[in-house]
């Protein structure tokens, strides 16, 4: 182990444009030139570790639980991730804290953004070479897969590791990430992300769907063949800068998403999202796999304050959240 001390990895939620549930593979094959459009938002995820001379002790949303083993921290529902991940890097004894800014259940991938948090932080904790992104997202996605026993994408592991706005392709032998130029400070003056109150879990939500395309069901296969052309045009607005439309593309998006089941949909989501354009949004969706969590919109500048407002008006908590380049980052001392 090193002799750093306490070590900190912070990293990112995101915020999904275009093309979720491709990225759980093979969905994205069976989609020649399928591709997952996402942005890294500065709500951020935070691990912190320090050695211990023996046991474990995990301390998250302000509750504290020692083991004495991973065996016994992985017996406990709430910490048995954070023992996977720690079982499989032969880690030590130590104290983990985790901390998140997104609500839970908020649809932004704070799940997923702590276990590449926590791989980075633990492998620097002990003095191993760090990981590529490609590597972490692996051990990730296969971790949180073995845990749940349901199949796991790759999309929110990547904006915590890197930042930015990403174009995830997904293509035979693996995916390709490719970040995307974009004024990242323009497309916060049009963003706003609200979370419904309703929290949502989006493993079992997939699962149907998933099950469905690799059963080459007619409807959703169509569904999921407009969706990935959506995302591919996603791509081109987004370079171009051409936030009205990246703004009626979420909107398209959503209009097809909402069909693949009706658990994703909810009579909350559709409201909010319509007080929104009518207040002059030029569209939205929600984060994730729907069902509850949270919303993105894009809207005219100036519009933003009375967008915000009107999904207030509905119930919804506006969060502090604005796109971000920022990677991952380690802090020893």
């Amino acid at each position: 182990m090193s002799a750093g001390g306490r070590t900190v990895a912070r990293g990112w939620c995101r915020v999904d444009l275009a093309g979720g549930t491709l990225d759980i593979w093979p969905l994205g094959l069976f989609h020649p030139g399928a591709c997952t459009v996402n942005l890294a938002i500065d709500l951020a995820v935070t691990v912190a570790l320090e050695p211990r001379e023996q046991g474990y002790r995990l301390r998250q949303d302000g509750e504290t639980f020692a083991a004495a083993s991973l065996a016994e921290l992985r017996a406990r529902q709430e910490s048995a991730l954070v023992a996977l991940v720690l079982e499989s890097l032969d880690a030590a004894p130590m104290a983990v804290e985790l901390r998140s800014e997104s609500p839970r259940g908020g649809g932004l991938g704070a799940s997923s953004a702590l276990v590449v948090a926590l791989i980075a932080a633990a492998d620097s904790l002990q003095g191993q070479t760090r990981r590529t992104p490609g590597e972490t997202v692996a051990l990730a996605r296969d971790l949180e897969a073995r845990l749940m026993g349901l199949p796991t994408g790759v999309q929110d592991h990547y904006p915590a590791l890197l930042g930015g706005a990403l174009a995830i392709h997904l293509e035979p032998g693996g995916e390709r990430v490719e970040p995307l130029e974009v004024d990242l400070e323009q497309l916060g003056s049009s963003l706003v992300v609200a979370y419904t109150g309703q929290s949502h879990f989006s493993a079992g939500a997939n699962w149907t769907v998933v099950r469905r395309r690799l059963e080459a069901d007619s409807e959703i296969t169509a569904l999921f063949s407009g969706i990935a052309e959506v995302a591919q045009a996603m791509v081109a607005a987004l370079k171009a800068g051409d936030f009205e439309q990246v703004g009626r593309l979420m909107a398209a998006e959503w209009s097809l998403r909402r069909q693949l089941s009706p658990a994703v949909p909810t009579e909350k989501i559709e409201e909010l999202l319509a007080a929104a354009v009518r207040e002059g949004a030029w569209g939205g969706k929600a984060c994730g796999a729907g069902g509850g969590g949270s919303i993105a919109l894009l809207c005219p500048p100036e519009r933003r304050g009375a967008v915000a407002s009107a999904l207030e008006m509905g119930g919804a908590q506006i969060l502090s959240a604005r796109p971000t380049a920022l990677p991952l980052a380690i802090e020893q001392g």
